[in-house]
């Protein structure tokens, strides 16, 4: 058993690629180790701003050898009419590197038992890594130096080694060797390699911390030491995205504390924290009581402790901040000397999408619909009327121009500072939850509603601009204009989580006409159906690790978008049910049903002196006798099972295709009563 290392050595990588490189890189290698059959014990993918490596540990040195027969001409070819082998038997032998002896008869043809060698481990990796590095994807690639193959960044120096030895290998016009560099700044920045087992503590030496988790452990723990040092903390559970960028940005972390004047905590904090952690990278510090404290850190990537080094880290990074949080300060007070209202004038100079107006006018919309929504859940519309129409607002100030990721956040604040009531200022903000598919929703009623509104009236504003020719530019795996992909997800999981009982089919239908009327469109009668067809395809990605397709499918029952928690609830009904025996048998019965009735729309009234036979009686009396309620679902399913054996009594003895059309009418009017009842518990087709 071996072990295998390749690290590749290259300028500054983007962060967000490193990630998707690592997760690229290990596929493609467990992918090769697959098709040749190689086994190994581990497979690991490490990465920092300048190397990548895969480390392979408990290799197995060489393919199998394979036995196999191969087939060759059949036997009035591969013989001539004295029994001997013909120049094409020959050919079949020669070509597959075996003697005539070797051939043998079977089942009317020729054969040979062929012996495969299998490859030694070493030159199936010589043969496959360059492919492999050229394959990964990623934004931005280009072409380096006089080289035609793209990589993220220049490559400088390939280490390949098997065990010990060089594994002898080439990328682009890079030789491996055993030999790489250490941290830039590191005093043992030449590295020799001796294996993949020595790798990692052989780079610590040259203080680079390749293991991804160790290096955003020791970011963590030295943070939070430092942080200490002043009685301040840090709070990493807000700070996911921020520690995951420092982590691939730094080979050697190091926590420098720094600070800024403490004028610039009069600005709200949350103008302060996106400033320090969304366009600096800093990590904010907050005292014991919960305040925001004038101190942040930065993490430096960095070799040593020498005070003047680590003075200008300190000072320029300071200086960074202040410029940055003096502009905020500047415009928030430019912001706050007249109140929040008196800023929804200025969204009718900003343009919401080409065709379709501008802010202003979404947000008269979004008045109008929310006003629509109340009507609907019978609750006071006046608190939510009122968040609706300050909801885009904020758009239109200073601070929001600077700082994009503030809209809400900072409208709550100006809300608030224009004596607005406290449900209104957070409905402003809360109005643009949940921010990504899986965060929060808005926490009150207001922020729910006004959420809802926002979000159907951009799904539909997309899909009425982009009718016809223009579909191209809908939603697509990686193209989502206008994020309507999360705008679905969020108004499903605000409806579901909070038990709004909403018709959503009515709403997208009130926004589209209201769309297409505002703004002299003809709405194409297909548009509402792809609108409805794309929220419940979210619905069905959100759903499809609890629910099967079929059993999603089968709950679909008229449009599922009218009563969300009626359509699961019947989901979560069938998935109980579905093994049951009774249940299959219902299914099987209802199955005969339906594919009898399936294009018949027959509602003649039964008339019971065409009845024939027993079984057509029979049936129809079960019928009649099967009256239970359907708002219970369980209930109702069980008073079909009632009917199961008259339907396959009536399926066994009874010819539905009657020549006499009365007869038959009548039959097929019976089974579509049938049908009728079975679509009121699901679609049984699909089961």
């Amino acid at each position: 058993m071996s072990d295998f290392l390749l690290e590749i050595l290259v300028q500054e990588l983007p962060y967000k690629f490193i990630p998707d490189a690592q997760k690229q890189l290990k596929d493609a290698f467990e992918k090769l180790f697959i098709e040749y059959g190689i086994e190994y014990k581990n497979l690991d993918v490490q990465a920092t701003p300048r190397r990548l490596a895969v480390m392979v540990f408990d290799l197995t040195d060489k393919q199998k050898d394979i036995l196999k027969e191969a087939k060759g001409p059949i036997l009035n070819i591969a013989l001539d009419v004295n029994g001997t082998y013909t120049p094409a038997a020959l050919g079949f032998a020669k070509k597959n590197n075996v003697s005539e002896k070797d051939l043998y008869q079977k089942d009317n043809y020729i054969w040979a038992k062929i012996e495969i060698k299998g490859k030694s481990t070493k030159e199936i990796l010589s043969e496959n890594i360059e492919n492999i590095v050229f394959k990964l994807q990623g934004a931005h690639f280009m072409r380096w130096g006089n080289h035609d193959e793209k990589f993220s960044r220049p490559i400088e120096n390939v280490v390949a080694l098997y065990n010990n030895d060089i594994l002898p290998l080439k990328i682009l016009d890079k030789i491996s060797t055993n030999k790489t560099l250490g941290h830039r700044f590191s005093p043992n920045k030449n590295v020799t390699i001796t294996n993949a087992k020595t790798y990692i503590d052989d780079m610590k030496k040259a203080n680079v911390i390749v293991d991804v988790k160790e290096r955003k452990q020791t970011i963590i723990e030295s943070a939070t030491k430092c942080a200490a040092q002043i009685n301040t903390i840090i709070n990493f559970e807000n700070l996911d995205d921020l520690l995951e960028e420092v982590t691939y940005i730094t080979e050697y972390p190091i926590p420098v504390l720094c600070e800024f004047d403490k004028k610039y905590l009069e600005i709200p904090d949350i103008v302060t924290t996106t400033v320090m952690s969304k366009h600096q990278r800093y990590f904010p510090l907050w005292q014991k009581d919960g305040k925001l404290s004038n101190h942040f850190i930065t993490m430096a990537n960095f070799v040593g402790n020498d005070k003047e080094s680590m003075d200008n880290i300190k000072a320029g990074n300071q200086r960074v901040v202040s410029a940055r949080l003096e502009d905020g300060i500047f415009f928030y007070k430019e912001d706050t000397k007249t109140p929040l209202e008196d800023k929804i004038e200025s969204l009718k100079g900003m343009t919401f999408q080409k065709g379709l107006g501008t802010l202003y006018d979404k947000t008269q919309r979004v008045v109008n619909l929310c006003t629509k929504i109340c009507d609907q859940l019978k609750i006071s519309n006046t608190d939510i009327i009122r968040a609706a129409k300050l909801c885009k607002a904020d758009l239109s100030t200073k601070l929001v121009f600077e700082f994009t990721e503030l809209q809400g956040f900072i409208g709550e604040n100006y809300a608030l500072k224009s004596q607005e009531k406290e449900n209104v200022a957070l409905a402003v903000k809360e109005h643009y939850f949940p921010l990504s598919a899986y965060s929060e929703t808005p926490s009150k009623i207001e922020g729910q509603v006004i959420s809802i509104a926002d979000k159907t009236d951009t799904i539909c504003a997309l899909f009425i601009s982009t009718q016809g020719k223009m579909k191209k530019k809908r939603p697509t795996g990686s193209n989502d204009p206008l994020g309507a992909r999360r705008a679905a997800i969020g108004i499903l999981r605000i409806l579901i989580n909070n038990n709004l009982n909403l018709n959503l089919k009515a709403l997208i239908d009130e926004s589209l006409n209201t769309l297409s009327k505002d703004f002299n469109i003809t709405l194409e009668d297909e548009t509402a159906n792809d609108v409805y067809d794309f929220i419940l395809n979210r619905l069905t990605i959100m759903y499809e690790k609890e629910f099967t397709q079929n059993i999603l499918k089968a709950s679909a029952i008229g449009n599922p978008l009218e009563n969300l928690d009626k359509y699961l609830k019947r989901a979560k009904f069938i998935k109980e049910e579905f093994e049951k025996e009774n249940f299959k048998k219902l299914s099987e019965a209802a199955n005969r049903v339906l594919k009898i009735t399936k294009n018949s729309t027959l509602t003649t009234a039964i008339d019971e002196k065409l009845f024939v036979l027993n079984e057509e009686k029979n049936l129809f009396e079960a019928i009649k006798k099967q009256n239970a309620d359907e708002k219970n679902i369980k209930e109702y399913t069980q008073s079909l099972e009632n009917l199961i054996t008259p339907i396959n009594n009536f399926f066994d003895k009874v010819l539905v295709m009657d020549k006499d059309e009365k007869i038959k009418n009548n039959r097929i009017a019976l089974l579509n009563i049938l049908k009728d009842k079975f679509l009121k518990v699901c679609d049984f087709q699909y089961l």
